[in-house]
């Protein structure tokens, strides 16, 4: 898109956009995303910038009406497989926080300074930019939704030290962090005080835009749910998908409720999104980034349906199962590594591994007791035969699964594996490493399809025309 074509984005307040882009205001010194209800600027005094970073690395501050640190990320970031596309999504899953700029770097195979010039050149704003943007968003969070100490929510969202802290949330959000919660909307105010301790949960609003099938989704989640350490409670249209989470610091468990109606189709009028209501339980607060993003892959909540209709909907064939399921996901994994071994030995072996050897959970809750075994403790116990191959590639970094892995190099490292062969590679290309173009091999599958051949194949079985 060029500049004039955003700004009637932002004339017509179109939600398809959100996360795309962002806009500023120079006379206000606030930016906005597309569409923000505040009365359209004159286009004169309009910025628009890739990223938020970017809008605030220029000092513009977050709108306070539209709030739009709170947007679905950018698709962009799923489609594409170069290093910036990769290095967004490891930015998202808390690298920079956890590695700094140089273990980013070393994840893509760059040096820190190629790293920082290709971002900057692209997205107006570097690493350590845009890390800081995440964190000012899961300060905010945090601050809105739970009764925390402000102390611990600065280290929680990341920040170095309190005082970085309150310089972040002063300069994005225009407020002090004391300010911010007390601003916080009556519904949040009220359910931080509901939580009163992060015992009782993190409630989020996992947000997504356009159209969104959840029935197809949590169908998926319930046939494969291995039992230990994930679960599906509840009737069609109000199920609540629970599972446990091995994360940085930490472990997790969560809770994503199933939105009934949220994929209709309101007749000509352009979806505009909506969310899913999520409670995150967290043995270490500073997992909250990493979690929050692995959810959103595992949902596929930053994909842009719009864009996948548009080009599936042409289609003879599919025009008509796009009609009848406006904005159908592509279901990733929570976690890649974990996807992988399921992959190669289906759901009933998958829960046996967990029985025999899952590390039991400190704080079981309900039938959620155990996290899925480690690839280096199945290396160990499972020594032989294809799943011992995988999980020691796996636990000696021959294959990364990680989110700004190489898909290709991805792909040859599991085949070159004994025992993987090209369907399961397919299924870990298309679920762990979220590639939205992959066809099942030996699949007549029309290269018109392209780049969403995985929502194609989603659209097929969804339609009882594939298994």
């Amino acid at each position: 898109m060029d500049d004039d074509s955003r700004y009637e984005a932002v004339r017509s307040r179109d939600a398809r956009f959100d996360g795309a882009f962002f806009f500023a205001v120079e006379t206000t010194g606030i930016y906005c995303r597309p569409s923000c209800p505040a009365v359209t600027p004159k286009r004169r005094n309009v910025r628009f910038f890739a990223t938020a970073a970017a809008a605030q690395g220029c000092g513009f501050r977050a709108c306070r009406r539209c709030r739009p640190d709170a947007v679905p990320g950018s698709a962009d970031w799923n489609v594409r497989a170069d290093v910036v596309g990769r290095a967004m999504r490891l930015i998202g899953d808390g690298v920079i926080d956890r590695e700094g700029v140089a273990g980013l770097a070393a994840r893509l195979g760059y040096s820190a300074r190629q790293v920082q010039r290709q971002l900057t050149a692209e997205l107006g704003a570097g690493p350590v930019a845009l890390a800081r943007a995440q964190r000012a968003h899961t300060a905010r969070v945090l601050l809105q939704t739970t009764t925390l100490p402000v102390t611990e929510i600065a280290f929680a969202s990341g920040f170095a030290s309190v005082r970085q802290f309150n310089d972040t949330v002063r300069e994005v959000y225009a407020m002090t962090p004391s300010a911010l919660r007390a601003a916080a909307p009556r519904a949040a105010g009220r359910t931080a005080r509901r939580s009163g301790t992060p015992t009782a949960g993190i409630p989020l609003r996992l947000a997504h835009r356009g159209p969104y099938q959840a029935a197809p989704v949590f169908d998926l989640l319930e046939r494969e749910a291995v039992s230990g350490v994930e679960e599906v409670t509840g009737p069609p249209g109000a199920r609540v998908y629970g599972r446990t989470l091995r994360l940085p610091y930490g472990t997790g468990i969560v809770a994503v409720e199933e939105r009934r109606g949220s994929g209709r189709p309101r007749g000509a009028v352009a979806h505009p999104g909506g969310w899913l209501d999520a409670r995150l339980h967290l043995t270490d607060l500073r997992d909250l980034t990493t979690a929050v993003q692995r959810l959103r892959r595992l949902f596929d909540l930053d994909a842009d349906p719009f864009a996948v209709d548009e080009r599936l909907g042409a289609d003879p064939r599919l025009g008509p199962l796009v009609a009848a399921r406006p904005g159908l996901r592509s279901p990733g994994a929570a976690d890649p590594e974990e996807l992988a071994v399921r992959a190669l030995v289906g759901r009933t072996a998958a829960g046996d591994l967990v029985r025999r050897y899952g590390k039991a959970l400190d704080a079981p809750c309900g039938t959620l007791t155990h996290l899925f075994p480690e690839p280096a403790v199945l290396a160990e116990a499972e020594p032989d035969g294809p799943l011992g191959a995988l999980a020691a590639a796996l636990a000696d970094g021959a294959v990364h699964l990680d989110p700004g892995a190489d898909r290709e190099d991805a792909q040859a490292a599991l085949l070159a594996l004994p025992g993987l062969d090209a369907a399961t590679v397919a299924v870990i290309r298309t679920r762990a490493l979220g590639d939205p173009d992959v066809a099942p091999p030996g699949a007549d599958i029309p290269d018109t399809w392209r780049p969403w051949r995985s929502y194609a194949v989603r659209h097929l079985r969804a339609a009882g025309e594939w298994k």
